[in-house]
């Protein structure tokens, strides 16, 4: 008998189907990735601001009306939790002997909330026996009596100018929600709730000692204005997705009722001069009493100083009055402004447009333009004997590179709640999802052929020349190999 000729054999029905379910798998791994990307960052509609943007690893917490169950807060950490109408809830701290504790709380009105001036939180750090280990102030809407995230501040220092909330031991966070009657709210959870930001921050002593005095001397002549064009930068919808700013002028859009957060990297010795400009309205007519607000918060979130303007539909500005530089000194300050610049960081501008503009003016979104100045040469750091915790907080360089490095011009990835941020990462995951079903693939036609060459062996045909099972290549569709 002659020897067979050996042809290519047409692909078993075997063999198409896995072909055809490994390419689908490829196909749809491509499609519901790229789904999820667009998903991750739907388009906003214009004029609708954004919800408020938590932090990606919050640990929600649950406040209690009594101290005796207060959940244990860590430092370094930051918390998602709510507050009722009236609501008074409890926290626990455990502190040591040397280190500053420095806790925050950041409350969200739900949407359709209506407050009024006074409305607001209130934040106290407490003892064992209910003592207040420093001076509470509670952060209010006020005249723009338009809801926003809002955020108060209180602390434990160890100090020779304390005298109360100097032992290691057991503390508490008492945060407050302050409200006047006739005030009410809407949320789609639970009527009347706020969500709660909580942040906490630990600042370890000093290894010598120094004055306790605050600087005297500064320069608070205000500098000439920044001219030049207006880059483009995006704010952020929450103190963790604040946009980055350096030292220029921006511009980004606003619409009412929406909170835009910006960061800047202000080191030790160094001065922050900030404003932002609304831009004037293509249509509409009336005035609005506040209609833009700038507030500043330190490293910590605490409340340095806030500013507002109205607006009639022409170009109105709102400037922050000048600042002393930073210094640890600061913190012995009477005045709550120079007591708040007292860590180099990153400093916060939340700027916010009161929802009633959008009755005059529409839903925008109107321009918005910020000038931002730091002068002054860095000093060195304080001689911290530890780290604070998180680490870095108080590390302006940090802070710096993440201005070069991060935001977004026009155009970007990030957005307003860093719904950018999500994109890319689905994006990632799609790439490397489909990497992996082309892999799939590619295995799948190697256990082809390799089943192929077995049967060819066993039958004691020759093994046909060729790519080799280990470099195999995507088959094209052939015809049925004809024998001689």
């Amino acid at each position: 008998m002659g020897r067979r000729t050996v042809g290519r054999r047409a692909p078993s029905r075997y063999g198409r189907a896995l072909g055809a379910l490994a390419l689908g798998a490829a196909l749809c791994a491509t499609s519901v990735l790229a789904g999820r990307a667009s998903a991750a960052s739907p388009p906003a509609e214009s004029g609708a601001p954004k919800p408020y943007a938590y932090a990606e690893d919050d640990t929600t917490v649950e406040g209690t009306a009594s101290t005796t169950n207060a959940a244990l807060l860590e430092p370094g950490r930051t918390y998602r939790s709510s507050i009722g109408e009236g609501g008074k809830l409890y926290y626990r701290l455990a502190l040591d002997a040397t280190s500053n504790a420095y806790v925050s709380a950041t409350a969200v009105p739900g949407p359709g909330a209506t407050v009024s001036y006074a409305d607001g939180v209130k934040v106290s750090v407490q003892d064992d026996n209910s003592r207040r280990c420093s001076s509470s102030a509670a952060a209010h809407f006020g005249a723009s009596e338009s809801p926003r995230p809002l955020a108060a501040w209180a602390s434990r220092e160890i100090g020779p100018t304390k005298y109360s909330c100097q032992t290691a031991g057991t503390y508490y966070v008492v945060v407050e929600r302050v409200e006047t009657s006739g005030s009410s709210a809407s949320s789609s959870r639970s009527p009347g709730d706020w969500d709660l930001e909580l942040g906490y921050v630990s600042e370890p002593a000093l290894r010598t000692a120094g004055s306790t005095k605050a600087p005297e001397a500064w320069n608070s002549a205000s500098p000439g204005p920044l001219q030049g064009d207006a880059r483009t930068r995006a704010g952020g919808a929450g103190f963790a997705t604040a946009a980055p700013l350096g030292e220029g002028v921006w511009k980004d859009g606003i619409s009412p009722g929406q909170t835009l957060f910006y960061k800047v990297p202000v080191d030790w010795g160094q001065q922050l001069y900030a404003g932002a400009e609304l831009g004037s309205s293509t249509g509409g007519d009336g005035f609005v009493g506040t209609a833009l607000v700038v507030s500043l918060y330190n490293p910590v979130r605490g409340f340095v100083d806030d500013v507002g303007c109205g607006y009639d539909g022409g170009q109105r500005a709102a400037v922050l009055d000048p600042l002393p530089p930073v210094a640890y000194g600061n913190r012995y300050a009477l005045d709550d402004r120079t007591s708040g610049v007292r860590f180099a960081g990153s400093y916060y501008l939340a700027v916010h447009l009161a929802a009633q503009v959008a009755d005059k003016f529409g839903d925008g979104p109107l321009g918005l333009t910020l000038r931002v100045r730091v002068e002054g040469a860095a000093h060195a750091a304080p001689g911290y004997a530890g780290r604070a915790d998180p680490r870095g907080v108080f590390d302006a360089e940090d802070a710096a590179a993440d201005e070069v490095s991060g935001g977004t011009e026009a155009g970007g990835a990030a957005d307003s709640g860093g719904a950018g941020d999500a994109q890319m990462k689905a994006v990632a995951a799609g790439g490397l999802g489909t990497g992996t079903a082309l892999l799939l693939v590619l295995a799948v036609w190697t256990a082809v052929a390799r089943r192929r060459a077995r049967g060819w062996t066993a039958a004691g045909d020759a093994v046909p020349p060729g790519p080799s099972a280990a470099h195999p290549v995507l088959p094209r569709d052939h015809e049925a190999p004809r024998g001689r």
